[in-house]
Order: C-alpha cells, then structure tokens, then sequence
C-alpha cells in the first residue's frame, strides 16, 4: 500500500501544482484512501448501489481514492459503507460522500484561506477535506461539522489515526453554529443562506455558498450591518443537499396530472422542446427562480419526439412534446407558469448572448436573504426558517 505516496504526488501535480499552489505539500500528504475504506458504486444496471471494500481491492481502492474528479458515495439513503453488508443490493439516495478533491480545493480557493483564519468546513463526509485544511493551517484551526454523528465519530477516528486532529463536531449546518470563524466554506449545498453563518462569521469574513438543486456558488464578504456583499460565481458547483436529519426527506415527483392531464394553459412554444437539467446554465437560473423543481425527459429515437415534464412543490407543472428543432406544444396548470418561465430565459439568452446569472452581483441580509442583480435582472433567495 506504499503506492499511495506515488499516487498522491501525481494526483497533486494535477490539482495542486508544486510552486504554483499552497496545498501542493498537503495533498501529498493526506492518505484518503484510510479516510474512505468502503464506498458504493452503482451496479451494472444503475438499478442498486453495490459496496466497494479496499482492503478487498487494493488496486481499484487506490484508483478510486487518488482520482482527483472521482466523488466517492460513502452512504446510502440511512446505510453507512462501514455499516453495509457485502454482496447485498442497497437501493436509495446518496446521502453522504467524499467529494472529490478538484472540488474540494477549488472551494478552498474561493474561500481565499490565509494562514491564522479559523475555518468552519461545513459536511465532514470522509474527513478529506478537514485534514488538507488541518495541515494547512493547522488543527487548531480547523471545525468540521457534520449531521449524522456515525459519520463524524468514524471520520474523527480515521483523522486521529493519521495524525491530523481538528475539531469535529455533530452539528445542523442550518442551526446554530459553535463558535465564529474567518472562512465559512461547505462540502453541502442549502436552499437558502442560514443567518446562523452571518451571525458566526467574522467581521470581514468570507463564506461559500452551494445552492441546492443547481450549479450556483456564491462568495460574499461579512458587511459591517451584518450581513455580505459578494457574487455569483463563474465556477460551477454541484453538492449532495445538506440533511437536517437521518434521512433525506421523501422526494416529490412528477405528479400523474402532469404525464396524461390537459392542464390549463396549452400553446405553442417558439423553441424546440429542451432538457433543462443537462443544461448548467439553465439549470442553474431555474434552481434559483424556482428552487424544488423536478425535471424530467425522454425521446423516442425512432420518431425523434421529446417530452419534457417539469414539477413544482406547489402543484405547478408543464409538459412540453416536440420533434427535432420544431416548435413545443405546451400544457401547464398550477399557480406558476414553468415552461414561460423556461421560454423567457432562453429569449433571455437570445437576446443577450448569455443569461443572467453568472458574475450577478450578491447582497445577502443579515437574515439570510440574498438579493441576485445583474443589470436589470433581479432574484431573491428568500432567507431560511430558523431550525
């Protein structure tokens, strides 16, 4: 197993390039593959999840853990890896993992860590990501919090063992946060800004921010009123949503009306019929305009016709059919109209060159609201109820 170094090295070469990056020295250092001795990947069918054990697999076990854009799933829906049975098919969400390294530097880096500053590493997962930021600045330094305490007793086990020590604590990372800190930076993404990071933040602090259910990562800087100015970044990234409890509450889905019903409001769209979610940027804005929505598609490879079906918590939903690059017949009911949302951004981008949101400017209240501009676009992120 001492080809870890080896492995490590090229893995930093990649990430974290020796002379031109600070976590060169402790990416090859930090031996993950200890931090993550079992994990699952999807079976053949992509139907179950399968358990990964490395001591079984030594060589797909360092393959895995040295990749730097290699996520590796370490829960599923309320299993643990070190809990699972091998042989055994598990079915469920991944509810926690080890992000993968690329990732996890790049956040780093948006946080803009100096040496001295406390950083608060919100979703322990494997303990990865606290163990750079340990041998980086220090244990002393370092919180890592996560929700499930299985999680972070094994992940403070395996950091002990070798030999990094920062304080990890089971905590909610939307409720009340232990102690203040320079850098805020998650490994988990939220449906809004907790005010409990504002209040634990440091004046002329920094937090990263990962909105739930799109690519939208937003850096803002503590304001003397309490609350932070910042941006949308130009960077994507993607998190498993932060639990506020053992399991992820159920998802909903696209409701039976919306697959068969006439709705209220049908017409003719003057774009083809797309896929949203295999778009970044559409994505992204809709996630932040219509945060919950569920998005689904597929098309018949002999006729060419593509359905798009798209679903709001509130019972809104739009179904759009169509055929190559030809006009969408539309159906939609529900209190907001999804597929003109959906059209005016894409007349957004026409118009434009681009959409809106990449490089918006970022004013967030000392409650947790953020205010999205750029030019005169505007969005609201409306602020969390306390928990």
């Amino acid at each position: 197993m001492n080809d870890w170094k080896n492995r490590a090295k090229v893995m930093a070469a990649v990430i974290a390039p020796a002379g031109l990056s600070r976590w060169h020295d402790a990416v090859c250092s930090v031996p993950r593959h200890r931090l993550v001795p079992r994990w699952f990947t999807h079976s053949r069918d992509c139907e179950n999840w399968e358990l990964r054990d490395g001591p079984s697999e030594e060589e797909a076990w360092l393959d895995a853990a040295y990749d730097p854009d290699r996520t590796l799933v370490t829960r599923v829906g309320t299993t643990h890896a070190d809990q699972a049975e091998p042989g055994t098919a598990y079915q469920g969400r991944a509810s926690s993992s080890s992000t993968l390294p690329r990732l996890v530097l790049d956040m780093y880096r948006h946080a803009r860590l100096s040496e001295g500053a406390d950083v608060l590493d919100v979703g322990t997962g494997s303990g990865y990501g606290a163990a750079l930021l340990a041998l980086r600045l220090g244990d002393s330094h370092v919180t890592s919090i996560d929700i499930d305490p299985c999680l972070t007793a094994a992940a403070e086990a395996r950091l002990n063992l070798i030999g990094t020590h920062p304080r990890v604590l089971t905590c909610d990372a939307a409720g009340d946060l232990p102690g203040s800190y320079d850098r805020i930076v998650p490994m988990v993404s939220l449906p809004a800004i907790p005010a409990s990071w504002l209040t634990a933040l440091r004046p002329g602090g920094r937090l990263v921010f990962s909105l739930t259910g799109g690519s939208v990562l937003i850096t803002a800087a503590k304001t003397p009123d309490g609350g932070a100015e910042g941006r949308v970044e130009f960077d994507r990234a993607s998190f498993m949503a932060a639990r506020h409890g053992h399991s992820y509450p159920p998802r909903h889905g696209i409701p039976q009306e919306a697959l068969d019903g006439d709705g209220d409001v049908t017409f003719t769209s003057p774009y083809p019929v797309v896929d949203p979610a295999w778009g970044w940027e559409l994505d992204a804005v809709l996630s932040l305009t219509a945060p919950g929505l569920v998005i689904s598609s597929q098309a018949d490879d002999q006729t060419g016709k593509r359905t798009t079906w798209i679903a709001h918590p509130d019972g809104s939903w739009a179904r759009a059919t169509g055929t190559g690059d030809g006009p969408a017949l539309v159906r939609q009911a529900g209190p907001r109209r999804l597929w003109n949302d959906l059209d005016n951004l894409r007349r957004h981008w026409l118009t434009h060159g681009c959409l809106p949101l990449r490089g918006a400017n970022a004013r967030i209240d000392p409650d947790g609201t953020c205010h999205v501009t750029q030019a005169h676009w505007h969005a609201v992120i409306p602020a969390q109820e306390p928990r």
